[in-house]
């Protein structure tokens, strides 16, 4: 017959219940604040690539079912056209022309910094930059040429 040894006790400080607390619990974690926290330049031209490649991903079906109708019937033709012309349907083409232009300015950037291209420090601040400033220039150039 084999002797039974008992379980060795658990480290200090472990969760376990039977565990001795020598060591004072770990601390919670602490509320973060997303509202003051100052982004790097590149990270805020990443995340509004993310974000207009979303918007884009969700306009597309709209779009294309807003198309459809219009190529049904002059009637539906004569609707659509109407709904286009609202004053929301012109705020949600500026922010579908800003989409557009960020996302194509911003995945050119991505693509050349794969390729080592623009990747060192300065150099992508400076390429974030001019996404930021060129994408909103473009959308406006976008609406005022659908525009007219």
């Amino acid at each position: 017959m084999v002797p039974v040894r008992a379980a060795p006790a658990p480290p200090a400080g472990s969760y376990c219940p039977r565990a001795r607390m020598d060591k004072p619990p770990h601390r919670l974690p602490v509320f973060l604040n997303l509202a003051q926290i100052r982004f790097p330049i590149g990270a805020i031209a990443s995340i509004a690539h993310r974000v207009s490649g979303v918007l884009l991903f969700i306009a597309l079906p709209v779009l294309a079912a807003l198309l459809h109708a219009s190529l049904r019937s002059e009637a539906d033709f004569a609707s659509v056209r109407g709904l286009l012309s609202s004053p929301l349907s012109l705020v949600v083409a500026g922010v579908l022309a800003w989409a557009l232009a960020h996302h194509v300015l911003a995945g050119i950037r991505h693509l050349l910094m794969d390729v080592g291209i623009g990747s060192e420090l300065e150099r992508a601040r400076a390429s974030a930059r001019l996404i930021l400033v060129a994408a909103p220039a473009l959308a406006l150039l976008l609406l005022v040429w659908g525009l007219s």
